[in-house]
């Protein structure tokens, strides 16, 4: 049975609060200093919050918003009347395969993720940049666009070894004041089907050089459901970091593993430290199973990021947000063997996501906002960057009237700030 359109189904139903409104104490740069000076003070003069009607000035301390007085001497930045926006959060994007920055590259057929896989390593093989140059050029590209933040994950197979983490964690530390990463240890070839990989993972869990570890399609690619999410969560357990699986499945089979997770999560304490990427089952689920399998994953604060590939596999973002399910937006591959589309910009990918769900209403378009700023905030368990007292300085500044009217028309990030510094103008870092 097809369901309905999922923007009936309420994907970004209701109104979007981006942020709360700032009062004139909060917003206001006025002041004489204090008595103890701070070490870092900026002033963003002139912005309009959210699309505000009136300007006001933004007081940035020490990397957070302050409602406090601007001490003597802080740098000022004219922000010209533009909008202020929260900073964009990439919830699952593949910087290592990318060829960004490179030649064109032509792609061959393919029909399933076997094929897909063996033209990533054709593709890894091909470059003449390293994973780190590669993952460098689009991780700044991404800054450039707004991004404060991403969960990035590399391919961890024999045929790789670990190039792939190593060098998504070089270009994070050229991009450590601009830029905060999650790494996971992406198992794309198989946990069981490529002997080999359940070591590599372990390197690196224990090595501590990735924050979660990946899975893949247990049942569909792995064909091995209790090997793979045993060995997974074994490694989360024992090594204190996350889990983030991809599920592509869009039957029982999706849902069987979904159960599985979600046992595993509950059975090793793990709460708050799953996430579920893609999970194509969930938009064809009755309202029923939708609710009860909502319920859970919200019982146990299992995570889920989407892409929003098309109408029928975007999840049904508000009914599992009203469940308090945390759900976030991510950009997937870009320019890699698998698509020769991308660009790591996350506000173009909600513009995308209002696109597919056919939303029109200004709340609506907001809420695409919404859900790449806070909702992949809330995936990676960082602050929101609301602009209220105490939140952290990450915004960027548009040319534009409104949200609604920021997310149709995409315009360029006239300036982009992380941790109150000015880290990119006009598409290009500083």
């Amino acid at each position: 049975m097809t369901p309905p359109p999922l923007s009936r189904r309420g994907v970004l139903a209701g109104a979007a609060t981006l942020g709360a409104a700032l009062t004139p104490t909060a917003a206001s740069a006025a002041g004489s200093g204090t008595a103890h000076r701070p070490k870092k003070a900026v002033v963003f003069r002139d912005v309009r919050p959210f699309g505000a009607r009136n300007a006001v000035d933004l007081t940035v301390i020490d990397g957070l918003i302050s409602d406090a007085p601007a001490p003597r001497g802080a740098k000022i930045v004219d922000g010209g009347g533009r909008l202020a926006l929260p900073s964009l959060v990439d919830a699952h994007i593949h910087p290592d395969k990318t060829s960004w920055g490179g030649d064109w590259v032509t792609r061959k057929p393919a029909s399933g993720i076997a094929d897909y896989c063996a033209q990533d390593v054709e593709l890894f093989r091909s470059q003449k940049r390293p994973v780190g140059e590669r993952a460098y050029d689009l991780m700044a590209h991404a800054v450039t666009r707004g991004t404060r933040a991403m969960r990035a994950h590399a391919d961890v197979a024999p045929a790789f070894g670990l190039a792939g983490v190593e060098g998504i964690a070089e270009a994070r530390e050229r991009l450590a004041d601009a830029l905060d990463v999650q790494i996971v240890a992406f198992p794309q070839h198989g946990v069981v089907r490529a002997p080999g990989t359940a070591k590599l993972l372990e390197d690196a869990a224990r090595a501590g050089l990735v924050d979660l570890i990946g899975g893949i399609d247990p049942i569909s690619f792995d064909h091995a459901l209790d090997e793979q999410l045993d060995l997974v969560f074994d490694l989360a357990d024992r090594y204190g970091v996350g889990v983030d699986i991809h599920l592509h499945d869009r039957d029982e089979k999706g849902t069987k593993v979904l159960r599985g997770i979600i046992e595993r999560t509950r059975a090793l304490s793990l709460r708050g430290k799953v996430t579920v990427s893609h999970v194509f089952c969930l938009p064809f689920l009755s309202p029923a199973e939708l609710d009860a399998m909502a319920a859970d994953l919200a019982d146990l604060d299992i995570a889920l990021t989407t892409v929003a590939p098309n109408e029928s596999l975007v999840l049904p973002i508000t009914e599992l947000k009203k469940h308090g399910v945390r759900v976030g937006l991510g950009s997937d591959g870009v320019r890699d063997s698998w698509s020769p589309f991308g660009n790591a910009d996350m506000l173009h990918r909600a513009h995308i996501l209002g696109w597919v769900t056919d939303v029109r209403l200004d709340d609506e378009l907001a809420a695409c906002y919404t859900v790449g700023a806070h909702g992949s905030a809330d995936v990676l368990g960082l602050d929101r960057a609301d602009l209220t007292p105490g939140s952290p300085a990450d915004f960027l500044l548009v040319r534009g009237e409104c949200v609604p009217q920021v997310v149709v028309d995409m315009p360029q990030r006239d300036m982009v700030v992380h941790a109150g510094r000015v880290v990119a103008r006009n598409g290009e870092l500083v």
